[in-house]
């Protein structure tokens, strides 16, 4: 039943003629886990395992692998965890040929408290059926493991969504904080204290990197960006506190060969991406040494005021891959070229026409999106070498691109808009966006309204998007029908019931999710 702890599963070592379990055999006084790469970690307690955002496959249009590779993980191992913890749908952290080819479906997941359901809509269709509905910061007993999951529901967090968990087993608390970026971290006080924070320290963004700009401004930009990165990062670790503090979420490492030059070999102060070693180093520079270093494979045993780490590799191996990570990255990328050369030969070409579909899809959005238009109030132009489109946000029209200027340009393979048209992805920043395989300008500052369109590609997104603007604005907006005087925004989703509702014999349906509402 979900909501409770079932027994732990067991992995089984074959010793001679006979086994043991390797769960009688660690210490049940403290907490095991096993960094399984990026934001992967595979938690291991008295009352059973959480398995937390997993990421083998490559992501982003086979752009992003993990850093350091993962390939030695015994999948085996961690394939039966008691529970399953996705913190946002970003493909960094939710693999679904990992999810549904490896991770038993009798697993419990543990759902962050999100306004919008995709995330369970995306693991039930993977065939899992057994879920634990949190409540936001809210501690929950799973028959002796505590929890908490902290979950973020602004438009532009994460994926419409980002969170971090709170573990503790009465041994050991710690704090995986993976993507999520709250505003600030000591809201977790009565949480804590902490033995561990799993933090990220170099995330992944296409700014500056993809943009037209001077050699001179994108290095001045990717300094700052590297700099605010890891400055934010020791923010977080001051505010939660924790004995140890573990880089874990970042940065990926880029293997095509388009992208391979962006790797940050050499330690680049303008690079904007980071490794583990390089926030240890940041930590210590500013007087904390309790920074520790885990790699795929590497297990850390917590309990109160310790940390201790078995490595898969020895010292010297593990200190190479980062002292020497040109060579270990040619090698990672000669293994994986004909993983990356298979996914771009599948990338489809001239099976759809891009214009009428774009048309179809995005102008019924356009029409919706009164707020965020006003917000955008310019053309942005898909420049598809010998053709494109504009998506006119002052006219909500996509017509034909036939070489004017306009407030964007995102020049873009159109095999990659055509992907997206064919799987009806409803957001292109958790697609081509982060792939980096695009080139950008702009005229002007960052623009998070025209962010939020391309990450709200449907009616229900779109409306959620423009319900959470409205609550921004001052004053509750109405809308008149039938003699009766409603506020305009469902209070479900949000959503504009001007647009998605109708009124029969006194009671109020929202045609977007079905609510109903009894008006006499």
């Amino acid at each position: 039943m979900p909501g409770t702890a079932r027994p732990a599963s067991a992995r089984r070592i074959i010793v001679g003629l006979g086994s043991f379990n390797l769960r009688d055999a660690r210490d049940a006084s403290t907490m095991d886990v096993t960094y399984l790469g990026h934001a992967g970690l595979f938690i291991e307690t008295r009352f059973g395992s959480i398995l937390c955002d997993p990421w083998f496959n490559p992501a982003y249009f086979a752009s992003w692998f993990p850093f350091p590779s993962n390939e030695g993980v015994d999948l085996a191992a961690i394939s039966r965890p008691t529970y399953l913890y996705l913190s946002h749908l970003h493909q960094d952290h939710f693999d679904p040929t990992f999810l549904r080819d490896h991770v038993s479906k009798e697993a419990t997941v543990l759902l962050p408290d999100y306004p919008l359901d995709l995330l369970e809509r995306a693991l039930r269709a993977l065939g899992f059926t057994r879920f634990v509905r949190t409540a936001n910061g809210q501690p929950l007993d799973l028959d002796g493991l505590r929890v908490a999951i902290s979950a973020l529901a602004a438009p532009l967090d994460g994926a419409m969504g980002d969170s971090a968990l709170v573990v503790d087993d009465g041994t050991a608390r710690i704090f995986d904080q993976n993507d999520a970026k709250p505003r600030d971290l000591r809201t977790l006080n009565p949480l804590g204290p902490f033995d561990a924070h799993f933090l990220l320290h170099a995330g992944g963004s296409w700014y500056p990197m993809v943009y037209e700009l001077p050699e001179t401004a994108k290095r001045a930009l990717g300094r700052k960006k590297r700099e605010n990165g890891l400055a934010r990062a020791h923010r977080y670790a001051e505010q939660v506190g924790a004995s140890f503090v573990v880089p874990s979420a970042g940065p990926p490492c880029l293997l095509d060969d388009d992208l391979f030059a962006e790797n940050d070999f050499d330690g680049d102060e303008t690079n904007t991406h980071p490794d583990q070693t390089v926030f240890i180093d940041y930590l210590r520079a500013h007087g904390k040494d309790n920074g520790r270093l885990l790699i795929p494979g590497s297990v850390a045993t917590i309990e109160r005021g310790r940390f201790a780490v078995r490595h898969p590799l020895p010292a010297g191996d593990v200190s190479a891959i980062f002292a020497d990570k040109r060579s270990y990255l040619a090698a990672y990328k000669a293994r994986k070229q004909p993983v990356i050369d298979a996914h771009k030969a599948s990338w489809p070409r001239g099976r759809v026409e891009i214009l009428p579909a774009l048309r179809d899809w995005f102008e019924p959005l356009l029409d919706q999106a009164d707020r965020i238009c006003r917000g955008v109030d310019g053309r942005v132009i898909l420049d598809f070498g010998d053709s494109g489109v504009v998506v006119d946000f002052r006219r909500r029209r996509v017509v034909p691109w036939h070489g004017e200027t306009g407030e964007y340009r995102i020049t873009v393979d159109p095999a990659l808009v055509e992907s997206c048209i064919l799987r009806r992805a409803e957001d292109w920043a958790n697609e081509i966006f982060l792939s980096y395989r695009f080139r950008a300008s702009r005229e002007g500052h960052y623009n998070e309204f025209l962010q939020c369109f391309f990450q709200s590609l449907s009616a229900e997104r779109i409306q959620f998007a423009e319900g959470f603007y409205a609550d921004q604005a001052a004053g509750q907006d109405y809308w008149f029908s039938h003699g009766y005087r409603i506020q305009r925004r469902c209070p479900h989703l949000r959503a504009d019931l001007s647009r998605f509702g109708s009124i029969d014999n006194g009671v109020l349906t929202c045609a977007l999710h079905g609510w109903q509402f009894d008006l006499a």
